[in-house]
């Protein structure tokens, strides 16, 4: 299997996925520009992190069959870690382009997938085909979810000024919960049986996120023109 092939398959689900909520966002589609820098900063936040994690496991020791270390390392080494440098970009960055409800979820998916498509290339490269199609029906998703997550909470903070500080905590302390909830039944998968709870777990949030996405669609301020005029 050629490099390049390889490569197709890593970025191909992160791409379907931008393309997926772009649809989404009908009434008034973001530039192209923005989406591209959100996508950009979704890979330097995959670095970020990738910086981050190193440091704390260089300085930390984890064990990997000890069920505590591995709820540690879930929750923090990856879901905070992971979630806090998305976070970092997404308002730090693209916060101020949020004009309607649906743009926090647009972006934060933007960003993830930037996150998904680096990460992607670094496992697929190693672990070849095999590889990118477990992680296309798995890990890409899962960070599309943990973005809407974020996203739907964010969107309310800049487009509603509803309690911005508690909605920001709000947008990481639910991302981070549910990311690390799915990866500690994976890290776990020693005890038999307990890795069926991760996609479990992500099933639900993959339905509560679809309901997250409709509700932002209906927030719109487009909706509600079309309300008032029936």
């Amino acid at each position: 299997m050629t490099m390049i092939f390889l490569l197709l398959l890593a970025v191909a689900p992160a791409v379907a996925i931008v393309l997926f909520i772009h649809l989404k966002d009908k009434h008034e589609p973001e530039p192209l520009r923005l989406l591209l820098l959100g996508v950009g900063c979704g890979v330097l936040s995959f670095f970020l992190s990738l910086g981050v994690g190193k440091f704390l496991h260089d300085f930390t020791h984890i064990d990997t069959s000890d069920v505590v270390d591995q709820l540690i390392r879930a929750f923090v080494f990856v879901g905070l870690v992971e979630e806090a440098s998305k976070f970092l970009f997404l308002r730090g960055i693209l916060y101020r382009f949020f004009d309607e409800p649906l743009d926090g979820i647009v972006y934060a998916v933007m960003v993830a997938m930037g996150f998904a498509a680096a990460e992607n290339i670094v496992y697929v490269v190693q672990g070849g085909g095999g590889t990118a199609i477990i992680r296309m029906f798995t890990a890409v998703p899962a960070h599309a979810v943990f973005a809407v997550i974020m996203g739907f909470f964010l969107g309310e903070a800049r487009v509603f000024s509803t309690s911005s500080g508690l909605y920001h905590i709000l947008a990481i302390g639910f991302a981070t919960f549910v990311h690390g909830f799915y990866d500690y039944f994976l890290f776990i998968s020693f005890i038999p049986g307990l890795w069926i709870q991760a996609f479990v777990g992500l099933l639900i949030a993959v339905v509560l996120t679809h309901y997250a996405i409709k509700q932002r669609q209906h927030d719109s301020p487009f909706n509600r023109e079309e309300d008032d005029d029936d």
